[in-house]
């Protein structure tokens, strides 16, 4: 009689263990190993992948081109994923002969069709052409075409292991934030990082070179959207969109990269989506009840908070033309910090119903855009100033973890299209002309205005009761005021007098866990005048100052209360912008 082997699950490879706690859990990070410095039930599944994976040969990544079968490859600008549905919860890739992870062909044939009924649609092709193509499934009549998918021709197996971390609940709406909601956690997922995919494309009769040209322009129209899983949120796009275009402006920024399950950094396109909707979300919760605004967010941008999952009508591509990750701090403070510098595109993903609706659409992510880029930034710690520009004192001891992003607008053109305010005047007018922006987006979209039944409850909802804009000049990147009063006292001890006032360490400034109440920015002063020769083009000048404002969203405490009674004394010159 054979003896049983000891802990025989432990000999069984990850990939073929059930999804239960002490066999494999793909999706569940556990803080026990991650202070012990084990390795992720994730980390050991992808090891034991690619230990036995093969690559695809050179002599099979070329570009084919037959009256039969054709092969073309498109590069992925940033992550691509796709749901294999093995796994319970987990997001990983389809794998496929040899370990090589692919695109399945019934994808394939899907996302052409879409596109193709849509050309349909708008006449770009004759009506039948999808039948023709895809077949005819009332009729079971097969089509000319075979979608054979698509492998990723390069080396796939760098940077798999991928971190996804919802946080609009608690960013946005939470008012104890001590209490994050369920759900927004970090978890793990697989996807391929850059991968160059080979999709292939046959047929069992001849076709002429005007038809696969037909054939090859709706391929680029339905990709133009983003493949596989999680489109909306800026995976399996390609470095180039036919889709119509709503916004484009170059950016450069720096601020904290970041970290995979390996502690690597990596900059995340991602998070300007992550930033258009929560600020969407903000403003339309100062117009209208919760339950409208968040309707009006998962249009723009997709989700699933609703009974079916919505496809936006936003998606968005960020192509960057520097990018430069590196380490900051020592110790247990050493964290990966970027720099970047690129192009951000907006496009439509789906045709409006009412085309009258697309210049509306148009402004309102120009607005949002700049919002975003007026108040704060992009990113982690996108609240704060970075304090490597702003206050570098803080970082003489290197034992400092790193605070703050900076962004601006990059280039003469973004600046000249972009530039909203330039003087304390204008940034009052700047917000109202954001709210009416928002306001005539919800009225097309046949949406009530409730701005009298706003969102309450939400922490951070744009309504002048629940929310104030302070600000003033600063001459240059020596002269932030408000920095020094995340770090000391606003205001000196006078015995008898005056008592210390400070926000320091508070709940008003938040901390690891804890959403701060206020956002500290220092927007670039870049003037605009007019050039008599070129009047649509303006002059950009620009200069050392800075606007320094602080948005408080206040809490009611007396904490909070002294600290808004020593802005009205207009220490170093803020004063109140917006807001009640």
């Amino acid at each position: 009689m054979m003896k049983p082997i000891p802990n025989a699950h432990t000999k069984v490879p990850m990939m073929f263990r059930a999804q239960i706690q002490g066999r494999s859990q793909l999706q569940y990070l556990d803080p026990n190993r991650k202070k012990g410095e084990e390795k992720q039930d994730v980390q050991l599944w992808t090891e034991e992948w690619i230990e036995k994976a093969e690559l695809i040969s050179g002599e099979n990544t070329r570009d084919i081109e037959t009256d039969t079968f054709q092969a073309k490859s498109y590069e992925i600008s940033w992550r691509f994923v796709t749901n294999g549905g093995q796994d319970d919860g987990m997001l990983r890739p389809v794998i496929g002969a040899s370990g090589i992870p692919f695109y399945p062909g019934s994808s394939m044939k899907g996302a052409f069709r879409q596109a193709c009924e849509q050309a349909e649609e708008t006449g770009e092709i004759p009506r039948g052409t999808c039948n023709k193509y895809c077949g005819n499934e009332s009729e079971i009549t097969p089509g000319l075409l075979r979608f054979e998918g698509a492998y990723p021709i390069n080396d796939w197996t760098e940077k798999l292991l991928d971190l996804v971390h919802p946080q609009q609940g608690w960013q946005v709406m939470t008012r104890n934030t001590s209490n994050k909601p369920r759900g927004e956690s970090a978890y793990a997922q697989v996807s391929l990082y850059q991968p160059i995919l080979r999709f292939v494309i046959s047929s069992p009769k001849p076709l002429s070179s005007e038809e696969w040209r037909q054939i090859w322009q709706i391929w680029e129209k339905a990709i133009a959207s983003g493949l596989g899983s999680k489109v909306s949120t800026g995976y399996g796009q390609i470095n180039q969109t036919s889709r119509p275009i709503i916004y484009r402006a170059k950016l450069k920024g720096q601020g904290q990269a970041a970290k995979l399950i390996d502690d690597s950094g990596e900059f995340r396109p991602n998070i300007f989506r992550a930033a258009l909707r929560g600020h969407a979300l903000r403003i339309f919760g100062g117009l209208t009840d919760k339950e409208t605004a968040e309707e009006l967010v998962q249009e723009l941008f997709g989700g699933i908070q609703q009974k079916d999952p919505t496809v936006g009508l936003l998606g968005f591509q960020f192509r960057s033309s520097k990018l430069e990750i590196t380490s900051f701090g020592s110790g247990k403070y050493a964290q990966p910090a970027y720099r970047v510098e690129g192009e951000l595109t907006w496009f439509l993903t789906r045709p409006l119903l009412d085309s009258n609706h697309q210049p509306i659409l148009k402004k309102l992510v120009s607005r949002l855009m700049q919002f975003g880029m007026v108040l704060g930034g992009f990113g982690k710690s996108w609240r704060r100033v970075d304090h490597r520009i702003f206050f570098e004192d803080y970082y003489k001891d290197s034992y400092k973890a790193l605070i703050g992003c900076h962004w601006q607008w990059l280039g003469e053109n973004s600046q000249g299209r972009n530039v909203q305010v330039s003087r304390l005047e204008k940034v009052g007018q700047f917000l109202d002309n954001v709210q009416e922006t928002a306001k005539e987006w919800i009225k097309c979209r046949n949406k009530p205005l409730k701005e009298t039944q706003w969102a309450t409850d939400w922490r951070e909802a744009w309504h002048p009761n629940n929310v104030q804009v302070w600000g003033r000049i600063a001459e240059d990147v020596d002269d932030s005021a408000a920095v020094h009063w995340f770090h000391k006292p606003y205001q000196q001890k006078i015995p008898n007098l005056q008592p210390e006032g400070s926000i320091y360490k508070s709940p008003i400034t938040g901390k690891i866990g804890k959403i701060s109440l206020l956002w500290h920015r220092m927007y670039p002063i870049v003037l605009l005048k007019k050039d008599p020769k070129n009047p649509k083009k303006p002059i950009v000048r620009r200069t050392s100052r800075y606007l320094e404002l602080i948005t408080i969203f206040p809490d009611d405490s007396q904490q909070c209360n002294d600290f808004l009674n020593f802005l009205k004394t207009q220490p170093e010159g803020f004063q109140l912008l917006w807001g009640e």
